[in-house]
């Protein structure tokens, strides 16, 4: 059970609302600015930045269950924007800014796609920004404003609508899948599916009043948006937040940030673990102390054993305990957490015979130690109210440690995709949503092995491009976490061929492009006995990412077919 006692209330909006009123010195927030300043929110001013965006929505028009597309970056004005219209009962929808790794052309193609068939009412974004997308949505009806456009609020005043007319169903937000530009499959949560999850997920993690939060995550998906952002605000825990680009720039902050502000609680993808561990150099740790970090938990991707060690071994000289590590199954559709791994010990490690899991799919456990043994981390039980199950391709169940598609059901589940039910039909099964990961259950934990969509099908095995991903992140001279792989069909064998693009420091040396081939290619045949068709090596920003950063591997396969087969 959670150590943080809260009544659950109907609508997000209420302990917010409460807090502010009867704690307003509330160490609520702490923003980290990119500049290197720091704002200390409290309740009061919290809620008084939220009341101003409702305010001057209301003022617009905008009603319960309009949508409010905020293109805003990672900011007080886009907390404040977001509340600002969940107290109002609209629904805000957070559209990741446009950035160096995006594509402008294709991410205002994007924009106008969402803005126009979702039928947002307003949009809100910067005043500079704010022409660019006035021409973008000029046969859209939709209103835009700029943040210099929204006046000051004190804290007393209060929002004119009728609350009444906000409900536990009501459509809080939406969230998109991770891998989207956009929002063109936005899942539809309820206020009491929110707090189902925040309830339920608290428990998991046995959150406490003395906890606090530290995030770098984004805000347009589900992990930072959740975890790092409404589940902390919702149950009254203090949030220390700063920039994702910042980070990936400086990660050392994190951990600055955990030392100076006593974070015990924090979520990172398995890339972060690497990066990390590559990137923080022991000179930058001094004076750290991570004793007190009581949850870092691995989310988002698949959580890789070796990465976990790295992570440990790198920082345990700073206090960082190896009960501390843990790992959580998540996703949009169930708001965030589906499983997550038991309190106070590392998740389990399943070291499972490869050549089993490949051709037969059966996760045959092995002593660690046997020739050709695969670990698989675990993501840990079922949170309350959600169960979870493993069917075959015919749907039917399937029995502990056989791999199949992962199945939920539960009290966090997504309204729906919004405005699409026929996705929302096509992506449901009896009540189950079906995930499109793919996994098995051994001991009422859940092991994650790969997407869906994403496996390739080689000589009657199956191979997850991840785990080819993750060896050439080992390569010196390539350049981590910037690899693909990716399953071409290959008519004269009549399966598919595997190719892999990696970027390089050097690309155009021709022996040290050819040297990695040769060490990729051995490495990869030696721990997994897969065969690499082709492997390019290419330049730095090369490779095609998603608006989280990872890898976009459709994206990559198509531009590989058209740059080098010419298809």
């Amino acid at each position: 059970m959670s150590n943080v006692k809260y009544q659950i209330p109907q609508t997000l909006i209420q302990p917010i609302i409460e807090r502010a009123r009867s704690n307003p010195e509330h160490n609520t927030l702490v923003l980290l600015n990119e500049d290197g300043t720091v704002e200390h929110v409290n309740a009061a001013d919290f809620h008084a930045d939220a009341a101003a965006y409702a305010q001057a929505l209301q003022a617009m028009g905008i009603e319960p269950q309009d949508l409010v597309i905020l293109v805003l970056q990672h900011s007080r004005v886009l907390l404040s924007a977001f509340w600002g219209a969940l107290y109002l009962g609209a629904i805000p929808s957070i559209f990741p800014f446009l950035t160096e790794k995006l594509d402008p052309a294709l991410y205002m193609e994007r924009a106008h796609m969402l803005v126009k068939h979702s039928g947002a009412r307003v949009v809100i974004t910067y005043l500079e920004f704010k022409d660019d997308l006035g021409k973008l949505l000029e046969d859209v009806d939709c209103r835009l404003l700029s943040t210099d456009e929204v006046p000051p609020v004190s804290a007393e005043d209060t929002v004119s609508v009728s609350t009444d007319r906000i409900t536990g169903e009501s459509i809080a937000f939406l969230q998109h899948s991770s891998g989207t530009t956009g929002l063109q499959k936005g899942v539809a949560l309820s206020h009491r599916s929110v707090l189902n999850q925040v309830e339920a997920y608290s428990r998991a993690i046995d959150l406490r009043p003395n906890d606090v939060i530290v995030s770098w995550l984004p805000l347009y998906h589900d992990m930072g948006l959740i975890a790092g952002f409404v589940m902390p605000l919702v149950a009254g825990i203090p949030l220390v937040l700063m920039s994702p680009f910042q980070w990936v720039r400086d990660p050392k902050i994190l951990f600055q940030a955990i030392h100076d502000y006593k974070g015990t609680l924090c979520w990172l993808p398995n890339f972060a673990y690497n990066h990390s561990a590559r990137a923080v150099r022991p000179e930058y740790m001094d004076g750290i102390d991570l004793s007190g970090w009581r949850m870092v938990i691995s989310c988002s991707e698949p959580v890789r054993h070796d990465s976990q060690q790295v992570f440990l071994e790198h920082f345990a000289p700073y206090g960082l305990r190896e009960e501390a590590l843990a790992s959580c199954y998540a996703m949009a559709e169930n708001t965030f957490a589906v499983t997550q791994s038991d309190l106070g010990q590392m998740p389990r490690t399943d070291w499972i015979n490869i050549e089993a899991f490949r051709t037969r799919h059966v996760a045959e456990p092995v002593d660690a130690n046997t020739a050709g043994a695969m670990p698989v981390v675990s993501c840990g039980r079922p949170i309350d109210g959600t169960e979870i199950a493993i069917i075959a391709p015919d749907g039917s169940r399937l029995p502990d440690r056989h791999e199949g598609e992962v199945i939920l059901r539960g009290n966090s589940m997504l309204s729906g995709y919004y405005r699409r039910p026929d996705i929302t039909g096509e992506a449901m099964l009896d009540g189950w949503y079906k995930t499109g990961d793919m996994g098995y259950i051994a001991d009422g934990e859940l092991y994650i092995s790969g997407r869906l969509k994403d496996l390739i099908i080689t000589g009657g095995k199956n191979v997850y491009p991840q785990d080819l991903e993750a060896i050439a992140n080992t390569i010196d001279g390539i350049h981590p976490g910037r690899a693909v792989a990716f399953g071409v069909l290959d008519e004269r064998l009549g399966s598919e061929a595997i190719v892999m693009v990696c970027e390089t420091e050097n690309a155009a040396d021709p022996k040290e492009k050819m040297a990695l081939v040769r060490a990729l290619r051995q490495r990869v045949t030696q721990q997994t006995e897969v065969t690499i068709s082709d492997i390019k090596m290419v330049d730095e920003r090369w490779l095609i990412k998603t608006s989280s950063g990872k890898i976009a591997r459709a994206d990559n396969r198509e531009k590989y077919l058209r740059e080098f087969r010419g298809e």
